[in-house]
């Protein structure tokens, strides 16, 4: 009998092609803090596939216990214990980690929550990491399809802080940091999966 647990349809149809990246550049051991875990299905889906790894979920204080109990069914052995993670309060839960991941939500925070990622993801990167960051995004300021415009304006009319960043605006947000997108990868639904590397592991 299967147990019932909090389900994103998105997070099931994405879950394979992600991975398929993800094992292209989580290729050492290591630590990967997930930002906004969610209903826990990547979670549980790459940390299986994964073991090399120690997968640290995070979530804001008001939706950590979404994913809580998909991951204690779960029980791997390299999950860690989902923390409590507002991306704009300091001090951050987690101090160090390899790898960071997060998955459609850029599109969610508000802008200035976006900046506060990329601050603290950029201050403990190490120069053999690498952040993925998945999702929809524009490009000049336009929008890569039309079921991303339509997307675009059900989130402002739920939210006005809500809203499908641009790429070249991530991008800066990145460079203050000294990261730099180092690939760009297409992925189905009209997302993409964006790798931000330190600036020095790049040279």
């Amino acid at each position: 009998m299967s147990a019932h647990f909090p389900y994103s349809q998105a997070c099931e149809n994405n879950k394979a092609p992600i991975l398929e990246k993800l094992q292209e550049i989580f290729l050492a051991s290591g630590k990967v803090l997930e930002v906004g875990t969610g209903t826990g299905q990547h979670a549980v889906h790459f940390a299986t596939a994964m073991p090399h790894l120690q997968w640290q979920p995070t979530d804001h204080p008001q939706a950590a216990d979404t994913c809580r109990p998909r991951l204690a069914h779960a029980a791997l052995p390299n999950i860690l214990p989902v923390l409590e993670l507002d991306v704009a309060t300091p001090p951050w839960p987690v101090e160090s980690f390899t790898w960071a991941f997060s998955a459609n939500t850029a599109h969610i925070m508000a802008w200035k929550e976006v900046d506060h990622m990329f601050r603290n993801i950029g201050e403990r990167l190490p120069k053999e990491g690498a952040f993925c960051l998945y999702g929809p995004f524009n490009r000049q300021g336009r929008y890569t399809s039309a079921s991303n415009a339509q997307f675009d304006q059900h989130l402002k009319a739920n939210a006005a802080h809500m809203g499908i960043r641009d790429l070249e605006d991530i991008s800066k947000l990145a460079e203050n940091v000294g990261l730099t997108l180092s690939e760009n990868h297409s992925m189905p639904a009209n997302n993409q999966l964006l790798v931000f590397r330190t600036k020095r592991s790049t040279l």
